[in-house]
């Protein structure tokens, strides 16, 4: 038989499992939400890049004739 003791620190122990479980999920989560935005800003950044590159790459003309 239990005793109000054992039922009371049975309580408390699920209580502060919980507890670190959603705080250790929470972790993970602004983990991965700091990840994507990261991923996005450097695709972005990169695409950017590219973009610019080509722009460049047609405005400015070349010595290099394709002459032979």
């Amino acid at each position: 038989m239990r005793t109000m003791h054992n039922t009371l620190t049975t309580f408390w122990a699920r209580i502060l499992a919980t507890a670190v479980m959603i705080l250790s999920l929470s972790g993970c989560a602004v983990v991965a939400v700091a990840d994507a935005a990261v991923t996005v800003v450097a695709t972005g950044v990169k695409v950017t890049a590219k973009a610019v590159g080509a722009v460049a790459d047609a405005v400015i003309p070349d010595d290099d004739d394709d002459e032979k």
